[in-house]
C-alpha cells in the first residue's frame, strides 16, 4: 500500500493557504485576543473532523449525491456567514453611534479577561466550527480529493481517515502561526477609525461570501 504523500501535502498546504470562510473567522478572532484566534483555529479543524469522519463512513457519499441535503448544507452555511457579517457590521455601528468614535479593540479584549474568557472562548470555537462543518466544499475536499491519493489495494476507509487526521494536524499548526502573525495587527487596529473600518470590512466580507456562496 502506498500513499503520494507529496502529492497531497502540497494540496493541503495549497488549500490552507487561500483564505476561505475559516481564515476570515480565526484572523478576526486572533485580532481581537490570540486565544480566542486558537479557540475559533481548534473549532474549525474540528469541523473539518466531522467531515473526514463521514468521508471515512462514506456518509459524505450520500450526502453530494442527494441535492436537497447539499442545497440545505449549502445554504444553512450561507445564512451562518450572513448571520457573522451583519452582527459584526451591527455591532461597529451600534459602538460608533454610542461612543461618538469608533470601537476600541482593546475594550473587547479586557471585557473578556473580566468575564474569566471562558465565554468568548466558546463562541469562537463554536463560530470556527460551524463555519466549516456547514461548509459543503470541505465535505467535498474529502469525498472527491483526499481518494486521488488513497491506494485502492488498502482499506480506504482507514486511509482516508488517516489522511484526515494528517490534514487536521498541519491545519492546527498552520493556524496556530497564523494566529501568531494576525495577534500583532492588534497594536494597528488599537486606532479607532482603523479598527472601525477593520469591523465593517470583515463584516460586508463574510455577508458577500454568504451570499456567493448561496447563489452557486
Amino acid at each position: 500500500m502506498t500513499v503520494d504523500l507529496v502529492g497531497f501535502l502540497g494540496v493541503v498546504l495549497v488549500a490552507y493557504v487561500v483564505p476561505g470562510p475559516d481564515f476570515l473567522v480565526v484572523v478576526r478572532s486572533a485580532a481581537q485576543d490570540p486565544a480566542r484566534g486558537r479557540a475559533a483555529a481548534l473549532g474549525a479543524q474540528t469541523g473539518l473532523c466531522v467531515h473526514m469522519l463521514a468521508a471515512a463512513a462514506g456518509l459524505a457519499v450520500v450526502a453530494t449525491r442527494s441535492p436537497l441535503v447539499f442545497d440545505g448544507i449549502r445554504l444553512l452555511g450561507a445564512a451562518y456567514l450572513v448571520f457573522l457579517g451583519v452582527r459584526a457590521v451591527l455591532a461597529a455601528r451600534r459602538a460608533a453611534r454610542g461612543s461618538g468614535r469608533a470601537p476600541d479593540p482593546a475594550e473587547p479584549a479586557s471585557a473578556a479577561a473580566a468575564s474569566g474568557g471562558r465565554g468568548r472562548l466558546r463562541e469562537a470555537f463554536t463560530q470556527g466550527f460551524l463555519t466549516n462543518v456547514l461548509n459543503p466544499k470541505a465535505a467535498l475536499f474529502f469525498l472527491s480529493v483526499l481518494p486521488q491519493f488513497v491506494d485502492g489495494a488498502g482499506s480506504v476507509a482507514r486511509q482516508v481517515f488517516l489522511l484526515g487526521v494528517l490534514d487536521i494536524v498541519i491545519g492546527v499548526g498552520y493556524w496556530f502561526a497564523l494566529v501568531g502573525v494576525a495577534a500583532r495587527l492588534r497594536a494597528v487596529l488599537a486606532r479607532p477609525r482603523i479598527r472601525h473600518r477593520w469591523e465593517l470590512g470583515t463584516g460586508w466580507l463574510f455577508i458577500a461570501i454568504g451570499v456567493s456562496v448561496a447563489a452557486v
